[in-house]
């Protein structure tokens, strides 16, 4: 396979996030919406990701129509962030956010699906090509500070437009796998999956990971604006976390063959709930700029992980739809979980609250989750989720 058509991809499609997602509350602060109905937008909108990632996946398991499901979704979500900075009136800001995250939501989920087909039996190196992403977020984040404090915050949602669409060109060359021909196959595997006790778990820990994602990637800025930093520090930090995946995304790969998929995916939640501890107690920029360097072990190796172990589980022909799946769980219900209460959680207990009340909820799950597994029969556990 030509590798550099995923890294490219990646590398694109984060450089557009780096570009405009750390900037949404801030633009939505600009605006002088209150702290509850940003937390409503923040928090409702990726509930549409819960429903809309499991349908456009589906559709193209069935239909075997990924590629055009991809580009047609890209291209609305484009036209979207074009549109967005323009408006002003809560109503309709929330109503174009909704129909951004129905449209674009399972673009994400395709590029992985495709990307683990390409890879072939060097499913293994995943992580290596989506550290394009990692190098495109890092890239982009180390300007867009810079850019957004001389041009203003809404040019970042136009250079996101741009970087999608230059991703919406590498795309072309992404080759999907066949999804599955017999629809009564495919309502059975979902549902088989749903019930079985492991994926449940699974599905937990991917939505502990959505919650502390959108808690960070939504809020991060706010709160350093509350320890007294500027845009071009932020950019600094969001730089810093990025440096830190290179290393550990070059190593994934061999992390996985140690510990397993699901080892690898509780030992970031553990480092995601010190990292949110760490910043509940940081007395300055300075200190969250230290603790950056935590910032590779948290999302980046859960989501290789989850998409490895959704990869390796997944039911013959319904690849693209347990990585939907995971998709909806992390970035659908955990997200939305994440983005609601972390606005509420701003608003009444600042930044710092925030991150320590969410980092204590990270462990408790965990805890949970230990003691219940432990309760499972050994014969129904997969190899995939053994540590």
């Amino acid at each position: 396979m030509k590798k550099i058509w995923p890294f490219s991809f990646y590398f694109l499609f984060f450089a557009a996030i780096a570009a405009y997602s750390p900037y949404m509350v801030l633009c939505l602060q600009s605006l002088e919406f209150t702290g509850t109905q940003i937390g409503v937008m923040i928090g409702i909108t990726p509930l549409i990701t819960l429903v809309s990632v499991p349908f456009w996946t589906r559709l193209a398991d069935r239909t075997n129509g990924h590629r055009w499901i991809m580009s047609s979704t890209m291209l609305i979500g484009i036209a979207s962030l074009v549109i967005l900075p323009y408006l002003t009136t809560y109503l309709v800001v929330f109503g174009l956010a909704i129909f951004f995250n129905v449209f674009f939501a399972p673009v994400g989920a395709l590029a992985d699906s495709a990307t683990m087909f390409m890879l072939g039996n060097q499913k293994d190196l995943f992580g290596r090509l989506r550290l394009g992403g990692t190098i495109g977020f890092g890239i982009t984040a180390s300007v867009a500070g810079v850019f957004v404090e001389n041009n203003g915050i809404k040019a970042a949602f136009w250079v996101a437009a741009g970087l999608f669409f230059l991703g919406f060109l590498v795309s072309q060359q992404l080759v999907h796998g066949k999804g599955a021909k017999v629809e009564i196959t495919q309502r059975g595997g979902i549902l088989e999956l749903i019930k079985s006790p492991p994926w449940l778990i699974f599905l937990l820990l991917a939505f502990t990971g959505g919650v502390a994602f959108s808690a960070l990637n939504s809020y991060f800025f706010p709160f350093m604006k509350e320890l007294g930093a500027d845009e071009s520090t932020m950019g600094l930090a969001l730089t810093i976390g990025t440096i830190a995946e290179i290393p550990v995304m070059l190593l994934v790969n061999r992390m996985i063959k140690r510990f397993k998929a699901y080892g690898l995916l509780i030992f970031s939640l553990v480092v995601t709930g010190l990292r949110f501890v760490l910043l509940a107690v940081a007395g300055g920029p300075v200190f969250v700029l230290i603790f950056q360097i935590l910032n590779g072990f948290t999302f980046p190796i859960m989501w290789v992980a989850g998409v490895s172990y959704a990869d390796e589980n997944a039911p013959e022909g319904l690849r693209a739809t347990v990585q939907g799946l995971f998709g909806a769980a992390v970035l659908g219900v955990g997200a939305a979980v994440g983005g609601f209460f972390g606005g509420l959680l701003l608003e009444n207990l600042g930044g710092q609250g925030l991150y320590l009340t969410i980092g204590t909820a990270i462990f408790v799950i965990l805890a949970i989750v230990t003691a219940f597994r432990r309760k499972l029969p050994a014969k129904i556990i997969p190899a995939s989720f053994e540590l």
